[in-house]
């Protein structure tokens, strides 16, 4: 792995599950996805209040996950590396798949009992 020691990078590589893990940041990073706004625009389109925002677009930013740019007062947030927005759909997909079983399973179980 190069410079990393193999466990050195699973620990790192588990602190950026860890910072995508919740749910206020993948709404941010959802809302992200194809383009740069600012907070305001993500205060409207998330309704997450600008505090809290601040705090999680703070985070983002520290892991590297999110870029920010300002012109004059106003400071634009973008993602980093879309690979990120990849690994979110790879991961929204698996759940999908696992609820649409888990709905058929229930379904299956439910006409067995009629």
């Amino acid at each position: 792995m190069g410079l990393i020691r193999e466990n050195e990078f699973y620990c790192l590589h588990s602190d950026l599950c860890k910072t995508l893990s919740n749910p206020k940041r993948q709404e941010i990073l959802d809302t992200l996805r194809d383009k740069e706004m600012t907070v305001t625009e993500l205060v409207k389109t998330t309704g997450i209040a600008q505090a809290n925002l601040s705090q999680h677009l703070a985070i983002l930013r520290t892991k590297g996950i999110l870029l920010n740019r300002r012109e004059g007062k106003t400071v634009y947030y973008a993602i980093s590396n879309p690979k990120i927005i990849k690994a979110f759909d790879l991961i929204s997909e698996v759940l999908q798949e696992a609820l649409a079983k888990q709905n058929k399973t229930i379904k299956a179980a439910i006409s067995q009992k009629i």
